[in-house]
């Protein structure tokens, strides 16, 4: 790998002028867990549980940079990275079968969010607003463009943080009760909670959700290596989707090949911060609005009528721009991730299938993989909004306790093992030292793995079968 080969890298200011992965990244979780999981969880539970947002969101922002750092300086995303741990392509084994149930009902769910709360703006059929909501997301992804998925994503993220924190800045609780709220305490449920919750009292069954698509699932940390790859960071310039790196070329870097891609890694770092902002920001407000707006008035968004109460409740408050602005900012966050999942998964799925079964990757070329999951996809959407339209609530907190917690601690395992163990046998002895990453990506990334470890063994068992 010459120099020519490695872009320089931007400094001070002009490192703003390149984000853009992050605005993807952000766009595309900040969706229903936002939303509807955020707003519920804080009408029920108060603002007493806002560290979960910002602990989950923190933990989950090391695994999805540390992934992105490797890409960086490899030039192969995630799922590759996966590939090169153990034997037999197992751990994409996992993944593949895992995520290929997660995803059709998760973009499922997500879809029948957004076209209730499409109908709640435009005045037609639910079952059509899922449609055309499907219909935008598939085309924006059928190009396969970074630089038109970025414009629309950035147009959204811009809708989203105008309009929630218009709401949220109303009712904000007051900088005592703020910080007491980052104190780790687990409420009570309220009695007028409980048969919204099926009779039980246990808050963890609302808490689960919120930290499982609080900046995103398992999957999210893959497309985040994904966007980076359509960025074209440092050694992800030119290369596209679907090959894995060219091992050869990366053992032949030089110095000061090794040195432009530190550079880049740095750019990644801004951008990286930057989502991780946006979704503790963002996610904090839904949030806070749900505590300080139905809260009050014992009442949480459940079923199809969850963008009719929020609409009714924010405009009784602050008249109808209140109730528009909110409705519109979470029919942005929710078409928004509807279109960054239909980007991602046919992504993630790709890839696997071209690791796990080769014949099928040399029969077909990876773009007619992405658009053949993508169609897939848009078929499976119209059966779930079919047979689950008037659940919206229940298959996204399903979803969310399955794609966003279940992997996750193994997925910061394998992430750490790809960046401190794969990457410096893949690179020349100079840049392996050079590109040695930091302490502080362990420390973030272990700790990632006993948290998010702890909440699946202890208390998603207790969640789905306890009281």
């Amino acid at each position: 790998m010459n120099d020519i080969t490695i872009k320089k890298p931007p400094v001070g200011l002009a490192v703003f002028a390149l984000v853009g992965p992050s605005f993807v990244w952000a766009a595309e979780y900040i969706g229903s867990g936002e939303v509807i999981l955020a707003t519920r969880t804080g009408a029920i539970l108060g603002t007493t549980i806002l560290w979960a947002i910002v602990l989950g969101v923190f933990l989950k922002f090391w695994i999805g940079m540390s992934g992105a750092r490797y890409t960086v300086c490899t030039g192969e995303g995630m799922i590759d990275m996966f590939d090169r741990i153990g034997p037999f392509h197992l751990v994409v084994w996992v993944v593949v079968v895992i995520q290929f149930v997660c995803a059709i009902f998760s973009i499922g769910a997500v879809a029948t969010a957004a076209g209730v709360f499409v109908s709640s703006i435009v005045p037609i059929d639910t079952k059509l607003a899922v449609c055309l909501v499907t219909i935008f997301a598939l085309a924006v992804a059928w190009s396969g463009k970074f630089n038109v998925l970025k414009i629309v994503m950035s147009v959204f993220v811009l809708i989203i943080v105008l309009g929630v924190i218009y709401v949220a800045g109303h009712v904000f609780p007051g900088f005592g009760e703020f910080l007491r709220s980052l104190s780790f305490g687990i409420p009570e449920v309220p009695d007028w909670a409980v048969p919204m919750l099926k009779g039980s009292k246990n808050p963890w069954k609302e808490i689960l959700p919120l930290l499982g698509w609080g900046a995103g699932g398992f999957a999210s940390q893959v497309w985040y290596t994904y966007w980076v790859l359509g960025a074209g960071y440092g050694a992800a310039a030119g290369r596209g989707y679907g090959r894995p790196a060219d091992v050869p070329t990366l053992r032949g870097m030089s110095r000061e090949a090794a040195e432009k891609i530190k550079g880049w890694c740095r750019v990644l770092y801004v951008d990286a911060s930057l989502a991780m902002v946006i979704g503790i920001v963002v996610t904090a407000a839904f949030f806070i609005a749900g505590a300080g707006v139905l809260g009050p008035q014992q009442l949480a968004p459940e079923g199809n009528e969850v963008a009719f109460t929020l609409s009714k409740v924010f405009a009784d408050r602050w008249g109808p721009v209140g109730g528009f602005l909110f409705i519109l900012a979470g029919t942005a966050a929710l078409i928004s991730t509807s279109t960054g999942q239909l980007a991602g998964w046919p992504r993630l799925l790709a890839d696997s299938f071209r690791i796990c079964l080769p014949r099928f990757a040399n029969k077909f070329s990876w773009k007619t993989q992405f658009r053949f999951f993508l169609l897939f996809f848009f078929c499976t959407n119209m059966v779930i909004v079919f047979f689950f339209e008037k659940s919206p609530v229940v298959l996204v907190k399903v979803s969310a306790i399955f794609e966003g917690l279940l992997l996750t601690p193994l997925q910061a395992i394998w992430v750490a093992i790809g960046l401190f163990v794969v990457m410096p046998k893949m690179l020349s002895k100079d840049a392996a030292r050079i590109l040695k990453p930091s302490w502080i990506f362990a420390v973030g990334l272990i700790i990632a793995f006993l948290v998010f470890g702890y909440f699946c063994v202890f208390q998603i068992p207790s969640a789905l079968f306890g009281n």
